[in-house]
C-alpha cells in the first residue's frame, strides 16, 4: 500500500477532537450525495418524458412521409408499393389530409382529417380502436345510401367536446365546395362515429379523425390521387437509412421528411430542457464541493506539524499533495457512490409503484415516467467525480508549500 494512500485513509476517520472537521467532512458526502441523487432523478424523469412522447407520437404517426409540395400525387398506389418493396420498411399507405368542420346537434369544431386505406394503415399505426374500423370499414366497402354513412374514428377528445357518442352521426364539412347559383357553397357529408382512439395527447385526441380514402378523396374533390404516403419502418433508428433508399427511387419531385424532422420543434425543446437541468443541477453539485474545499483547507492547517515531519522524513511536495487530493477523492467517491445508489433506487420505485402522480386533467400522463439509462448514470458520476477533484487542488497546493524547517522552528 502506497503511503499517501494508507496516511489519507488514517485521516479520513474522525477524532474526538475533531468534531467540527468531522461534520465538515459529513456535510461534504451528503451534499454530494443530494446533488447526484437529484441529477439522476432529474434525467432519469426528463429521458422517461422524451422516450414516452416519442413512444405515444410513433404510435399514430408514421416514421417516413412522402410528398410532393403543393401538388397531390397521382400514382400514389405505384409510389406506395414502390416504398413498400424497400428493405427495412413494415408498411406503407397513402393518405388524403384536409382541414374540415364537425358538426353535431348544436355543435361545432374544427379538425384535421385523413383518409387511409384501413386494410394497409392498419399495419402501421398502433391504435387498438383504429383496428376495429376495419371489419366494419371492409363490409361498408359497398355504395353508401343516406341511411348508411361511411364510418368514422375520432379522438375522444374531439367527440366529448362535440358531445358525441359511438353510433352518432357527424356531418363533415369540406372547404372544398362547388360554385352555385347563390355563390359558393361547402360540400357537406354525414359520417357515422363508430369507434373512438385515446393516445394521451391532446393535440391528436382532440382534433385527429380517420375516415376510409376513398371518402376523403370525395371531400377533397381529388379522385384518383392522395396527398401523401406515410411509411413505417421495421427500426426507427435506420429511418436515416431507409430515407436515403426511398429518395434514390423516386424522381425529384418528391419530399421525404422523417419522423425528426416532423416533430423537431418538439424533441429539440425537450433536448435544451434537459440539458438545462443537467447544468443547473450539476452547478447545485459545484456548490456542495466547496464543502470539500473548507474540509481540506482546515485539515491542512490541523495537520501543519504532521506536513512538516513527512517532509523532514523526506515526502516530496508531489506526495503531499497526492495525500491530500486522495482525502477529498475518498469524500467524493463516498458521496458519489450513495448519491447513485438513492437516485437509482428512487428511479426504480417511480417506474415499479408510480408513487408520484400527477393530475390527469392537466398533464396528459397520470404518473412521473421515468427511463434512467446508464450512460446518463455514468455521465453523472464522472461529472461529480471531476468537479469534486477541482475543489481538492487548490488544498492540495497550499500543504504542499509549507516549509518543514520553519514550521517545525516556529511550530
Amino acid at each position: 500500500m502506497r503511503f499517501e494512500f494508507f496516511i489519507s485513509r488514517r485521516y479520513f476517520k474522525p477524532k474526538p477532537k475533531r468534531t467540527i472537521l468531522s461534520l465538515i467532512t459529513l456535510l461534504s458526502i451528503t451534499g454530494v450525495t443530494i446533488g447526484v441523487s437529484a441529477l439522476i432523478v432529474v434525467i432519469g424523469v426528463m429521458s422517461g418524458f422524451e422516450s414516452d412522447l416519442k413512444n405515444r407520437i410513433m404510435g399514430i404517426e408514421p416514421h417516413l412521409i412522402i410528398d410532393r409540395v403543393g401538388q397531390p400525387i397521382p400514382n400514389f398506389r405505384q409510389v406506395a408499393a414502390l416504398a413498400e418493396r424497400t428493405p427495412g420498411v413494415e408498411s406503407a399507405w397513402p393518405v388524403e389530409e384536409l382541414q374540415v368542420m364537425l358538426r353535431s346537434d348544436g355543435r361545432a369544431s374544427g379538425a384535421l382529417l385523413k383518409g387511409v386505406d384501413p386494410a394497409a394503415a392498419a399495419k402501421g399505426l398502433r391504435i387498438k380502436s383504429f383496428e376495429k374500423l376495419l371489419p366494419v370499414a371492409a363490409a361498408a366497402s359497398g355504395p353508401q345510401s343516406q341511411n348508411n354513412p361511411p364510418p368514422m374514428i375520432m379522438g375522444r377528445d374531439l367527440a366529448r367536446s362535440l358531445g358525441l357518442i359511438q353510433g352518432d352521426t357527424v356531418f363533415v364539412i369540406s372547404p372544398k365546395g362547388f360554385l352555385a347559383p347563390a355563390g359558393f357553397v361547402p360540400y357537406m357529408k354525414r359520417f357515422e362515429v363508430i369507434d373512438f382512439f385515446q393516445t394521451g395527447m391532446y393535440e391528436y385526441d382532440g382534433s385527429l379523425v380517420f375516415i376510409r380514402l376513398e371518402d376523403a378523396q370525395t371531400l377533397s374533390h381529388a379522385r384518383g390521387t392522395a396527398s401523401a404516403i406515410e411509411v413505417r419502418v421495421n427500426e426507427i433508428f435506420r429511418t436515416t437509412a431507409v430515407k436515403r433508399q426511398i429518395a434514390a427511387r423516386v424522381d425529384e419531385t418528391y419530399r421525404i421528411r422523417d419522423w425528426a424532422q416532423l416533430n423537431k420543434n418538439l424533441f429539440s425543446a425537450l433536448k435544451l430542457e434537459k440539458a438545462a437541468m443537467f447544468i443547473t443541477l450539476t452547478l447545485i453539485t459545484l456548490v456542495a464541493t466547496f464543502s470539500i474545499t473548507s474540509s481540506l483547507v482546515m485539515m491542512v492547517g490541523e495537520k501543519i506539524k504532521d506536513i512538516a515531519i513527512l517532509r523532514t522524513l523526506g515526502a516530496t511536495t508531489r506526495s503531499i499533495r497526492r495525500i491530500f487530493v486522495l482525502q477529498g477523492v475518498m469524500i467524493a467517491m463516498i458521496g458519489t457512490g450513495m448519491g447513485i445508489f438513492l437516485g437509482t433506487t428512487l428511479c426504480f420505485l417511480q417506474d415499479a409503484y408510480e408513487f408520484i402522480r400527477l393530475p390527469g386533467d392537466v398533464y396528459y400522463i397520470t404518473a412521473l415516467p421515468v427511463d434512467l439509462k446508464l450512460t446518463d448514470v455514468v455521465l453523472v458520476a464522472l461529472s461529480a467525480m471531476l468537479i469534486s477533484f477541482l475543489a481538492t487542488l487548490y488544498p492540495a497546493q497550499q500543504a504542499s508549500r509549507f516549509n518543514p524547517v520553519e514550521v517545525i522552528r516556529y511550530g
